[in-house]
Formats: structure tokens, C-alpha cells, sequence
């Protein structure tokens, strides 16, 4: 039942997201959209921002399933685009309405876990440490989110299959080096 009322919350966010922007829209409007009491979305969010939140993680991990290795890792970028751009007036609607930090925090927590499946994937039997292969992963999600926020910003005009593809070229073996490259040291 759980999960049933959070979709109806985040159809409800959503369809009025197509109306209004989202610092216009209070929870009164969202619960009434669809049936659901206050108290019930206080019992599943803290707030609007927290559902928002939640949005962008379930729509991104829905995207990325499966896609968090070395040879798929193409593929779960461009289905994280592919998911953003499905979202278009939400997307664009929060950007707008919530801080960048909040955009970002959502876009860390989507892209980390994709690189990270990655860097644990080509470290396999390498004798590096968690710190480092966290901060391989930090710095290629810090790239990643630069580039899919430039694009939320320039309104999703790009054919994000152009981005995915200069990112791969740019990316190909890099995050491999940088393994090598940090086991070299040691």
C-alpha cells in the first residue's frame, strides 16, 4: 500500500507541476488531486522538496537498472537523459523552484552509484582502497552532474545521444587508468 500512495503522490506532483510551478503547489493541492489525507503524506514526507526527491530517485533508479557496469554504464547515462527528458516539464519545473544544492544532491545520488558500480567492477583484484575508489567515483559524478545540468539549463535542447556519445569518448578507459594510476602509487 505503501509504495501505491507514494505514485499517487509523485501522479499528483506531477500533473500539477504541468499547471503551476512547484513553489505555488502546497501539499493540500497535491492530497486533495488524489484522495489522499495530509496526514497521510506527512506519514510518507517530511515535505513537497522531500517528495520531489524521492521522484527524481525512483524515476532514476528505474533508468538505471542494471546499467551500473563497465560495459552498460553508456547505456544507464543515456537512460538517465532519456528519464530526465520523459520528465521535461517537471524536470525544468523544479530546477527553477528549488536551489541548486537540492538539484545537485538529487544528481550526485543518481550518477554516484552508476560510476561507483563501475570503479568496483575494474578494481576487482587490484590492491586499491575504498577511499581511493570512492574518489575516482566522486570526481567522474562531479563531471557527469556538470553536464546533465548544463543541458537541464539550455532547456534539454541537445540530442542527448550527442552528449552520451562525447562523454563515452572522453570517458573510454579513463576510469581503468585512474585505477592503475592509483595502484602505481602504492
Amino acid at each position: 500500500m505503501s509504495t501505491i500512495t507514494k505514485q499517487a503522490l509523485e501522479a499528483s506532483l506531477k500533473q500539477m507541476m504541468l499547471k503551476k510551478p512547484l513553489d505555488k503547489i502546497t501539499i493540500r493541492d497535491i492530497t486533495e488531486a488524489c484522495g489522499i489525507s495530509r496526514m497521510t503524506f506527512y506519514y510518507h514526507f517530511k515535505d513537497i522538496y522531500d517528495l520531489v526527491e524521492w521522484v527524481c530517485v525512483e524515476d532514476a533508479s528505474r533508468a538505471l537498472q542494471g546499467k551500473k557496469t563497465y560495459d552498460t554504464w553508456q547505456e544507464g547515462l543515456a537512460q538517465i537523459f532519456e528519464a530526465v527528458l520523459e520528465n521535461k516539464p517537471f524536470v525544468l519545473n523544479a530546477f527553477r523552484c528549488i536551489s541548486r544544492d537540492q538539484m545537485e544532491r538529487f544528481l550526485f545520488h543518481l550518477t554516484y552509484g552508476l560510476i561507483r558500480g563501475v570503479v568496483d567492477e575494474k578494481s576487482q583484484g587490484k590492491p586499491i582502497s575504498e577511499e581511493d575508489k570512492a574518489f575516482i567515483a566522486e570526481f567522474y559524478k562531479y563531471s557527469f552532474v556538470g553536464i546533465l545540468l548544463d543541458w537541464i539549463r539550455q532547456g534539454m535542447s541537445e540530442d542527448y545521444q550527442t552528449i552520451v556519445r562525447k562523454v563515452s569518448a572522453t570517458m573510454h578507459g579513463t576510469i581503468a587508468n585512474a585505477i592503475e594510476n592509483f595502484t602505481a602509487q602504492r
